[in-house]
C-alpha cells in the first residue's frame, strides 16, 4: 500500500485530467454508482466515501444529493487537500487521512461509495473488508463500488486488457503505456472476478446485490444491508 500511498501522493494535482485518458466511460460510471443510490434527493443522509481521490465522487453526490453530510477518506494527502479545495463551499464535508483498512464505525453511514480504490486490497482482504463496511452502514444502508474488475475467463480478461490498451492510446504513446501503466497496474491492482464480488457481498449478508454498469474491466455494483 506504501507504493500505492507514494503513486496517488505524486499525481494529485493531475488526477483529474490523467483519470479521463486511463478509464473509459469514466464520468458514466461515476454517474451509474451516484443514481445508484436509492434516496430521495433532498434527504439527509450520512455518505461515507472511501478512497476519496480529489472528491470527484463526493462532488457528484452533493450536486444530487445536497443535504447530505459526506465523509472522505484517502490515504494520500495531496489528495485530501485536492478534495477539499474542490468541495470548499460545502460546510457538511469531513476529511480524514487513513489507510480505509484502519476505519472503525458501526452503523453510522445510509450509503458507503468508493471508486478506483478497493483493487488495491490483497486477495484475501476484499471479503472481511466488505464485513467490515456491513458494519459501517446502518440497517437498510447501501453499498456501491466502482472499480477494475476481472472477468471470468482467460479469454475475457485478454479481451479487457486490449480494450484498456486501446482506450489508452488514444492519449498516450504505446511505450508510456509500456514503462508506466502497465507496470503500475501490475504492481499496485489486485482486481478479482466481478461474480467473486457479487458472491462475497452475498456471503457476508448484503441483500439486492447487483451489478449497476459494466464496460468491459470496469463496473459497478452493490448491495442493502
Amino acid at each position: 500500500m506504501k507504493k500505492v500511498k507514494d503513486h496517488f501522493e505524486e499525481e494529485a494535482e493531475v488526477f483529474d485530467e490523467l483519470i479521463m485518458t486511463l478509464i473509459p466511460s469514466y464520468e458514466y460510471m461515476v454517474d451509474s454508482m451516484v443514481l445508484a443510490l436509492p434516496f430521495h434527493q433532498k434527504e439527509r443522509i450520512n455518505i461515507l466515501d472511501l478512497g476519496c481521490g480529489t472528491g470527484n465522487i463526493s462532488l457528484k453526490l452533493k450536486e444530487r444529493f445536497p443535504n447530505a453530510r459526506i465523509t472522505c477518506v484517502d490515504m494520500a494527502e495531496n489528495m485530501i487537500k485536492m478534495a477539499k479545495y474542490k468541495l470548499a463551499s460545502y460546510n457538511d464535508v469531513e476529511f480524514i487521512i487513513a489507510d480505509v483498512r484502519d476505519l472503525d464505525f458501526e452503523d453510522d453511514f445510509d450509503a458507503v461509495v468508493s471508486s478506483l480504490a478497493l483493487h488495491h486490497l490483497q486477495h484475501p482482504e476484499k471479503k472481511p473488508f466488505y464485513h467490515r463496511i456491513k458494519r459501517f452502514l446502518k440497517r437498510g444502508g447501501v453499498f456501491y463500488n466502482a472499480d477494475n474488475i476481472l472477468g471470468s475467463s482467460p479469454h475475457l480478461n485478454q479481451l479487457y486488457m486490449d480494450k484498456w490498451i486501446e482506450f489508452m492510446l488514444k492519449s498516450h504513446t504505446q511505450e508510456e503505456i509500456d514503462s508506466v501503466w502497465l507496470p503500475k497496474h501490475r504492481e499496485e491492482d489486485f482486481p478479482s472476478p466481478l461474480m467473486d464480488h457479487v458472491h462475497w457481498l452475498e456471503e457476508v449478508g448484503f441483500e439486492k446485490v447487483d451489478v449497476v454498469w459494466k464496460s468491459y474491466m470496469f463496473g459497478v455494483y452493490g448491495g442493502k444491508k
